[in-house]
Formats: C-alpha cells, structure tokens, sequence
C-alpha cells in the first residue's frame, strides 16, 4: 500500500484511503461518508484526466494561446531590429500610449507565466 500511495502520487492515495473507509465503515452515515469521499476522488481524476487531454490536444498547434500574441510581437521585433536598423531599409515609430502599456504587459505575461505556475505548484504542495 505504501508503495502504491509513492509511485500513484495523491488521487491514487486518495482512492486507496477511500476504499479502505469504504470497507472499515460500519453504519451507514459512514458508509454514506466513504461512498462521498471515494466519488469526490473520482472526480478530481476525472478533471485532472481532461486537462492533461487538452493540454496534449494544443501542445504542437501554431494557435496555441501562449504562441498567438508572440507571433506579432516576434514580427514587430524582426521588423525593427532587421529590417530597420540591420539593413536600414525603414523606419518605424516608437510604440507609445495604451498600445506601449499593453505590449509590456503581453511581453511580461508570456515570460513571467511558466515562473508563476511553478511558483504555484509549489505552494499547493
């Protein structure tokens, strides 16, 4: 059982504690208990199970949502680093306003994103 609960990780200890609840329970408040836990489980895996598909169904697409906005962000650099000022063939005006607020905002979600979410997996262990 030990060994179960380390290589399955949480759900699977979760089921196991569950199922034996299940079969320890004597009356039926804690039969009723037991079946509420183990269905609380089984649904967790199921959600876990469908954004694990998701995440594989949009890993490798061009239209992933991460890669979208870095598409015109990336051109707008190439633009102005290669076009403008390596082969000096144009100019283009500094990014200002709202438009300036927004682009650092695109740029620092798409950096600093991956760094959140294991900042956050951290915490929730």
């Amino acid at each position: 059982m030990t060994l179960l609960s380390f290589i399955g990780g949480p759900v699977v200890s979760g089921l196991i504690k569950a199922y034996q609840a299940k079969l320890t329970a004597g009356n039926t408040s804690e039969k009723i208990a037991a079946d509420l836990a183990s269905s609380e489980v089984a649904t967790q895996r199921a959600e876990i199970e469908a954004q694990t598909r998701l995440r594989i169904a949009e890993i490798g697409h061009f239209w992933e949502p991460e890669k979208l906005f870095a598409y015109v962000t990336l051109f707008f650099y190439a633009k102005v680093l290669i076009y403008d000022k390596c082969l000096g063939l144009g100019t283009t005006d500094a990014v200002s306003g709202e438009v300036a607020n927004w682009a650092g905002l695109v740029m620092s979600f798409y950096f600093a994103k991956r760094g959140f979410e294991n900042v956050a997996r951290i915490i929730r262990r």
